[in-house]
C-alpha cells in the first residue's frame, strides 16, 4: 500500500482532536504532517517544503518538522516503531506508565510524544489551551484533575514554563504532584534546576529532537535502546527511535549511517553521562578565537537576577564577529559587567542588552537570528 503525505492541522485550543488521526497513522493507515493551525505562515511553509500530497514510504507514520533554527525546517520521517519505542523507553525510565498533562504544542515532537505516551498507557491526557500562552492556574487545575486518579503523573515543560510555574505557590504545589517533570527543548538554567530540587520537584532533563522521536537522553543517560557516542566532538544518537531520514533532504549527511543521527551539537561523555557543550553551527569566531555561545550563556545564568540569556556573533569588520548578549531578568547591566571580570577579556560581550523576553522559534527554542537582529 502506498500512502500520500497528508496535512494534520493542530489546534492549540483542542489538541486532543487529532488523537483519532494519530491512531490511524500509528496503525499504518496514513502518513501525517502536523502543522500549527494558529500559524498559517509556518503551516504553508511546511506544506510546501514537505511535499504534501505526494507518495511517501508506507512505513512513515508522521513527518515532524524541526524548529528551523538554521533555515528551512526539515521534516523528520518517523515510523510507528520510532514513536512507540521512544514512549516505551520513557515509561521504563520514569518507573512505569501514568497520567499525562499536555502543556506543549502538539504540532511539535515534545507535544506529540505526550499524546503517543498517553495512547500507549491507555489513558486520555489532560491538556492546556496554549492559544493564549501558558497559565499557571490552568496548569494547576489540570494537575489536580490527574492527581485524583491516584496513578503516576507526568508532564513535559520548557525551561521557561518551569520557571514560570516555580514563581508561584500554586505552581509549586502542582509541580510537586508529579512523579516526574520532563524539561527539555533548550538548556535549563542550573539555578532553576537547583531551586526545583530544593522545592522537592522531580525534574528530569531531556535531550533529543524530532530526529530521535523526542528526548532519548534523560539526566545525561540514554534511555532504553538509545545509544550515544562522540565522534570528532559531535554527538551521535542511535537506537530504534532514530528517524528514517528527512522528507525534504533525502540524502542528508546526518543520517549517513543507518540507525544513527549525527546531531549538530558538541558534547562530552564521562562515565556514560552526556554533557552537551553547545551547537557546532553556533560557534562564534571573534578575532580568531572560537567561543561556544552556550558556555557564556551558562555563565550568565549563574548570575543572580538573570533568568534567560542568548549570546550571538554579529558581523564585525575588525573581529570577524563581535560577541553580543541579550538577557531577561532583574539584574542590571553593571552587575553583569562586574561578573564578567572573572572571564577572559576576549569573551566579554561587546554589547549587552536587557530585553523583556527573548524571541522564540519553537517550544523553548530561542530565535538566535532574531536576537542577532537586535544588535543591528
Amino acid at each position: 500500500m502506498t500512502n500520500h503525505l497528508e496535512v494534520l492541522p493542530v489546534d492549540p485550543r483542542d489538541p486532543l482532536a487529532i488523537m483519532a488521526d494519530l491512531e490511524e497513522a500509528l496503525s499504518g493507515q496514513r502518513a501525517l504532517l502536523p502543522v500549527p493551525k494558529d500559524d498559517p505562515t509556518r503551516a504553508h511553509l511546511l506544506r510546501t517544503t514537505q511535499r504534501v500530497g505526494e507518495p511517501i514510504d508506507s512505513d512513515i507514520a508522521l513527518v515532524v518538522s524541526t524548529s528551523g533554527s538554521t533555515g528551512t525546517p526539515k521534516g523528520a520521517q518517523l515510523t510507528t516503531s520510532n514513536l512507540i519505542s521512544s514512549a516505551d523507553a520513557t515509561h521504563q525510565a520514569l518507573g512505569g506508565p501514568g497520567q499525562w498533562v499536555l502543556a506543549m504544542p502538539a504540532a511539535f515532537i515534545a507535544g506529540i510524544q505526550v499524546l503517543v505516551r498517553s495512547m500507549v498507557a491507555g489513558v486520555e491526557p489532560e491538556f492546556l489551551d496554549l492559544s493564549q500562552g501558558f497559565h499557571v492556574s490552568e496548569f494547576a487545575a489540570k494537575t489536580r484533575a490527574i492527581s485524583r486518579t491516584g496513578e503516576r503523573c507526568y508532564t513535559s515543560l520548557t525551561p521557561m514554563q518551569l520557571a514560570k510555574a516555580t514563581s508561584t505557590l500554586e505552581g509549586i504545589v502542582a509541580l510537586r504532584q508529579y512523579s516526574a517533570v520532563l524539561v527539555g527543548g533548550a538548556a535549563t538554567n542550573p539555578r532553576l534546576l537547583e531551586s526545583a530540587r530544593r522545592l522537592r520537584i522531580r525534574v528530569v532533563t531531556t535531550y533529543g529532537s524530532s530526529e530521535t522521536a523526542g528526548g532519548c537522553v534523560y539526566n545525561g543517560r540514554p534511555i532504553a535502546g538509545a545509544r550515544v557516542r562522540i565522534s570528532g566532538g559531535r554527538i551521535h544518537l542511535g537506537g530504534p527511535m532514530v528517524a528514517l531520514g528527512y522528507r525534504n533532504v533525502p540524502s542528508h549527511e546526518a543520517f549517513a549511517e543507518p540507525g544513527w543521527f549525527a546531531t549538530s551539537d558538541a558534547g562530552v561523555l564521562h562515565d556514560g553521562t552526556l554533557t552537551v557543550t553547545g551547537r557546532l553551527d553556533n560557534i562564534i569566531d571573534s578575532g580568531g578565537l572560537k567561543l561556544h555561545p552556550e558556555v557564556l550563556e551558562t555563565f550568565m545564568l549563574g548570575i543572580e537576577g538573570v533568568i534567560a540569556a542568548c549570546v550571538v556573533g554579529v558581523p564585525d569588520e575588525r573581529l570577524g564577529q563581535r560577541i553580543c548578549a541579550a538577557y531577561t531578568g532583574s539584574a542590571p547591566v553593571p552587575v553583569l559587567m562586574e561578573a564578567f571580570d572573572d572571564l577572559p577579556r576576549w569573551q566579554v560581550p561587546k554589547e549587552l542588552k536587557p530585553v523583556p523576553a527573548l524571541p522564540l522559534l519553537g517550544p523553548g527554542k530561542v530565535d538566535r537570528a532574531a536576537v542577532r537582529a537586535l544588535f543591528g
